[in-house]
């Protein structure tokens, strides 16, 4: 018997030796798992709550490596629609009997993929889920459905999901026509299989108003004209999820509704509607996400809309919001700038850009169409503060009650959320202009330096880049600022001067081309790899060998 064990031993060692060996002959089609450190992972959009964009726990990729010699594209997978979702990450998953490293992609067809990040030539794709049934008469939503061109050809998933570690759920909404009729529903999805944890939730709501499209007193959630553009949150247990409009169609209005993560049942008092008494204002942020604190408090910028809250009102158009989530969503604090009015006829309206949320610091950055930055005490964000004629003093700094305000055309007007970074020379404040350069204003004592310390040599047209930071905490050499060109270029720069561009996609374009750009998009890094979505694929980059 002894000596059958170990013949077998023996057996079971020569398979295992055998297809290490082919693994690492073949090692362009098959992938090698390894462990990654937990803390890559990438759950929410911008990489935290606050929306800071940075990642400080990438120890591969530095601004020694990240060139066009030893760094590029290593996988394109295969997508079935346009990827305006930020993509998210987790290492270590067990999936199907193996370990593996994981990129989550949703898309604007409805769809939700779990792709092997490590691959490198032959894809996998562990897992995906969609949404649709057309043989069934459920699809996606149409453009022309929508009578709006500015999401094309179709709106499925738009909003970044979120992930609860914990748990191993990923949230995601997902808009739907069936027979005729339209819905969005919330999903909690298992990260290993792809499956429904609970019963999707349709989305509903109702708040009283006199608003416009109210009937009889009641404003509805309509879930055609709603646009679940920006990326949802997961804060104290329920997932926050936010609406704007598809092409400011009325009537809509801005929503934000709070969900129990694990029933997905809306929470009573969790409904917050930003101009029930009014019209418009909607919550989208170019993409941005939902931004919250340590205390609770959900930070957002609304577009233009119905502005009446300096006079007792309910309604919030361009104003940056602080919900308090205790005992219901209810507004805390707001700001509002004092040519609240002119923005409004302008259409340049302050909800253009995601409110960043500074670390170990009270304070939030606000920039909207305008190119006004303002520095926001998170404490006291300042209210309103009415002068007369005000848009005939545009260039005035010092009306608005705030710790710091650049005047408008600082920077070009923001169609993105502001990046942040707390590097080897200092912390950093980035911006992506349209029509402008990329720039980074260095943060000291709370206020930026009206200047910028650095600047990229191009300018980015619409909509411009949409900034994040890699980096191994604050060691030198290893901050990079990655962005999305819209010329369908991938960017990156040494994070601590933006003249110095170490490594575009252009550089090699045979290999590292993008084959397409997506309005509004985010690259994630994380483990060594960037991702990047585009209309039909994820391109996956990172060190060549």
């Amino acid at each position: 018997m002894r000596s059958i064990i170990t013949a077998t031993s023996r057996i079971a060692l020569l398979l295992v030796l055998a297809s290490t060996i082919f693994a690492l002959m073949y090692h362009d089609t098959l992938t090698v798992a390894h462990a990654a450190l937990n803390n890559t992972a990438i759950l929410t959009y911008k990489n935290d709550s606050l929306r800071s964009g940075q990642n400080r726990n990438e120890t591969i990729l530095n601004t020694g490596n990240v060139n066009a010699s030893t760094f590029g594209k290593r996988i394109s997978y295969p997508v079935d629609g346009y990827v305006y979702a930020q993509p998210l990450f987790m290492p270590n998953l067990s999936i199907k009997g193996g370990t593996h490293n994981v990129v989550f992609v949703a898309t604007q067809h409805d769809s939700v993929y779990a792709l092997d990040s490590d691959r490198k030539g032959t894809p996998l794709t562990l897992w995906h889920t969609s949404f649709i049934d057309p043989a069934h008469g459920i699809t996606t939503i149409s453009s022309s459905d929508a009578n709006c061109a500015d999401i094309v050809p179709e709106m499925g998933i738009t909003g970044t999901p979120v992930i609860d570690a914990n748990s191993g759920t990923l949230y995601v909404v997902a808009a739907t026509k069936e027979n005729g009729a339209f819905f969005q529903r919330l999903h909690a999805l298992d990260i290993t299989t792809g499956l429904d944890k609970v019963t999707p939730t349709i989305i509903k709501a109702s708040i009283a108003g006199s608003g416009d499209g109210n009937i009889n007193g009641i404003v509805h959630f309509d879930a055609l004209k709603e646009n679940q553009r920006s990326g949802l949150l997961l804060l104290n247990g329920t997932v926050y999820i936010a609406w704007g409009s598809h092409c400011d169609n009325d009537p809509y209005h801005g929503w934000l509704i709070g969900y129990n993560a694990s029933t997905l049942q809306k929470i009573t008092g969790d409904v917050y509607n930003v101009t029930r008494n009014g019209s418009r204002a909607g919550i989208w942020m170019s993409g941005g996400g939902l931004a919250s604190d340590t205390q609770g408090n959900i930070y957002f910028s609304t577009g233009n809309g119905t502005f009446d809250l300096a006079s007792g009102g309910k309604n919030a158009g361009d104003t940056v919001v602080k919900l308090s989530t205790q005992s219901g969503l209810r507004v805390a604090d707001y700001f509002t700038p004092f040519n609240q009015s002119c923005l409004e006829q302008a259409d340049a309206d302050l909800g253009s850009g995601g409110t960043l949320l500074l670390p170990a610091q009270n304070e939030l950055i606000a920039i909207g169409k305008e190119g006004r930055i303002y520095v926001v005490n998170r404490l006291n964000l300042g209210k309103y503060t009415s002068i007369q004629n005000p848009c005939s003093n545009l260039s005035r700094t010092d009306v608005d009650k705030v710790l710091q305000e650049l005047a408008p055309g600082t920077v070009g007007g923001m169609w993105s959320s502001p990046a942040y970074w707390n590097g080897s020379s200092g912390k950093f404040v980035y911006t992506a202009g349209t029509d402008d350069n990329l720039k980074a204003f260095q943060l000291n004592n709370g206020l930026l330096n009206p200047n910028p310390t650095s600047r990229t040599p191009e300018q980015f047209g619409f909509p411009a880049g949409n900034p994040i930071i890699s980096s191994n905490g604050s060691t030198a050499n290893t901050g990079i600022l990655w962005t999305i060109d819209p010329t369908n270029v991938l960017r990156a720069y040494n994070a601590t001067n933006l003249g110095n561009e170490i490594y575009n996609s252009n550089q090699n374009q045979g290999r590292d081309g993008l084959p397409s750009y997506v309005p509004f998009s985010v690259a994630t890094v994380a483990n060594g790899r960037v991702f990047v979505g585009t209309q039909n694929t994820l391109e996956i980059y990172g060190l060549l060998n």
